[in-house]
């Protein structure tokens, strides 16, 4: 595995959750973080903003800068991509954690709420890339790194909830496009999905409510996987739809005990498109 010393991470939607758990995971092996995300002051029922996340990586002696991003506009992806070339002059990967959800199916779905999961999940891959790729190609190449799932095209999917499927399947399409179009500049493009539901705020008030977390595991298995992506070398892992215990299992990881949410759970709930195993 890689010491990230002098490395340096866009991470999107890292104001809590996944995001911030990946944050702290990447800072711990040396990497200075961009703690970018709308929640730039405490919400009443979400905990942490981008300045708590930012505190956690300085108190651990590392570089680390907040950065208030709305990834559905151009403007603030572009100042984003300024800042972060004239903080640290170079970008050696970006993590679209940023993510809308609602479970509803074409009928119940609004066409607001369906236009912003479309902006957050789908475009926001697309315009991050624009923005800060030429400052992982000026770094000599580097990581992408996409919350999004396998493609299963069985019609559950999309029976009960559609609108959401498309544009996380949207995602995970730019990522092998993207795989393929930024091979030559050593850049990799991967997606990574979580096996089992994961404690956090999307999955209690989006995905099933808080009594899944006895049956889901912590963020901290994302953070994992995503550490093991990012210390490969660009060229040898790129253009892969990833599951996050089955490519811990793949570098040789055996234990996942400690990832449950309750301890001692042995049985968990299977995420979003994946099929049981």
């Amino acid at each position: 595995m890689l010491n990230l010393q002098g490395k340096v991470y866009v991470i999107t939607g890292a104001s809590r959750g996944i995001g911030r758990a990946m944050a702290l995971k990447l800072a711990s092996h040396g990497a200075a973080i961009v703690v970018a995300a709308k929640s730039d002051k405490p919400h009443p029922k979400l905990p942490g903003t981008i300045h708590s996340v930012c505190d956690e990586i300085l108190a651990m002696g590392q570089q680390a800068i907040a950065v208030q991003l709305d990834v559905r506009q151009e403007a603030s992806v572009q100042q984003l991509a300024e800042r972060v070339e004239a903080e640290f002059g170079r970008l050696d990967g970006l993590i679209n954690n940023a993510g809308a959800i609602r479970l509803t199916n074409v009928e119940r779905t609004p066409v607001r709420k369906y236009d912003l999961m479309f902006q957050v999940n789908n475009r926001a891959v697309l315009l991050c890339a624009q923005s800060l790729v030429p400052l992982i190609r000026k770094s000599g190449g580097g990581h992408i790194l996409n919350l999004s799932p396998p493609i299963n095209l069985d019609p559950k999917w999309f029976k009960d909830y559609g609108p959401y499927t498309t544009t996380k399947y949207g995602m995970s399409m730019l990522t092998l496009g993207m795989a393929e179009e930024f091979r030559p500049d050593k850049i990799a493009v991967n997606s990574l999905w979580p096996r089992t539901t994961i404690a956090t705020d999307a999955v209690k008030y989006e995905a099933g409510g808080e009594q899944l977390f006895p049956v889901s595991r912590t963020p901290q298995i994302m953070a994992d996987a995503a550490y093991t992506i990012l210390s490969q070398p660009p060229q040898e892992l790129t253009g892969e739809l990833l599951v996050d215990e089955d490519l811990l299992r793949r570098f040789g990881q055996t234990q996942f005990d400690h990832y449950a949410y309750q301890e001692g759970a042995t049985q968990f709930f299977t995420d979003l498109f994946l099929d049981e195993s």
